[in-house]
């Protein structure tokens, strides 16, 4: 029986998106078993505790939401899935830290995308770190003062842990991360179908009287659209190619890159969260709220300060 030529294509396109994964995550996966044999990981739960403690989450979850945002998610994933199980956390936890990661992950790799557009990483990673922050205490004050998602999360795949011995711990780490590329298998071949019956079209144009209400221009309305939905590379790629162009404003690009850096390939990205057990009021309905409130001020803010402030501040030239 031979695998037709569609889905030889869809299983190299995951094994080249794995492939670029897994060159970050290995060696994050080394270094938390390097620390968890000399015992430090409760050392570093202990500086993040007084932060975690804001958005209602153990210590243990700041070592995961670093992990995502200095290399990417799967990495912050693949700590999580190692951690998590045994810590019991509710819905709400699960959903707050999901949340976390969504708006600030991969920060080496997006801000420089953005830079690249114009955006000053100065603003850019303090902006996304603290609109995380934010986003997750506001989601924990809610569910806790309603007693919402307060049952014990069921996280839909855990990691592999192996034996004791060296070998059984490596031969556990390759099947977890068989299952990270068996997820991206998944989540292009549903990103394909989606497009195929046109729900990412239909996304498109639930989107942009979104953008417009935001006081984002109709000039940089298409290439957000598409980066809120297939993601910050994507549509940052777009952008760079537009204002090299002459065809946005810099202040468009700048609205633009910040609604991108919270809110950007809100499909996949919400599925994968949906995986660990987070809920979709959080991490879609909440994050996408969030972000139209937080950029409907920014470009209230933004618009009153002079061109040689916004220059100097939040933008190159």
């Amino acid at each position: 029986m031979t695998v037709p030529a569609t889905a030889w294509k869809q299983i190299r396109e995951a094994a080249g998106v794995s492939f670029i994964l897994f060159r970050i995550m290995v060696p994050v996966v080394i270094a938390v078993k390097i620390l968890g044999e000399l015992g430090l990981v409760k050392y570093i739960a202990a500086a993040f505790a007084p932060v975690m403690n804001l958005v209602g989450l153990p210590g243990e979850m700041g070592l995961v939401w670093a992990s995502a945002v200095i290399t990417n998610m799967y990495g912050g994933i693949v700590i999580f899935a190692s951690i998590a199980p045994g810590l019991h956390m509710s819905t709400a936890q699960i959903t707050v830290i999901a949340c976390m990661i969504l708006v600030a992950h991969s920060m080496p790799v997006e801000t420089t995308i953005a830079r690249k557009t114009g955006v000053r990483i100065r603003f850019m990673i303090p902006f996304r770190i603290l609109c995380a922050l934010l986003l997750g205490f506001i989601l924990n004050s809610i569910y806790t003062l309603g007693g919402f998602l307060q049952e014990e999360g069921r996280i839909l795949w855990e990691a592999s842990h192996g034996g004791d011995s060296l070998g059984s711990w490596a031969f556990s780490q390759l099947q977890n991360l068989a299952i990270i590329f068996f997820i991206v298998l998944v989540l292009i071949i549903l990103m394909k179908i989606l497009d195929r019956i046109g729900i990412t079209s239909l996304m498109n144009r639930m989107l942009e009287p979104v953008l417009t209400s935001m006081g984002i221009g109709k000039s940089a309305t298409t290439v957000t659209i598409l980066g809120m939905v297939l993601g910050i590379s994507y549509g940052g790629g777009l952008i760079i190619r537009d204002v090299n162009s002459g065809k946005l404003s810099s202040r468009d690009v700048f609205f633009s890159i910040s609604l991108m850096g919270l809110s950007h390939a809100i499909v996949e990205d919400t599925l994968l969260m949906m995986s660990l057990g987070g809920s979709i009021t959080g991490v879609l309905f909440a994050r996408v709220i969030f972000t139209w409130i937080v950029i409907s001020g920014l470009v209230r803010l933004v618009g009153k300060i002079s061109d040689a402030a916004f220059y100097r501040y939040f933008f190159r030239r």
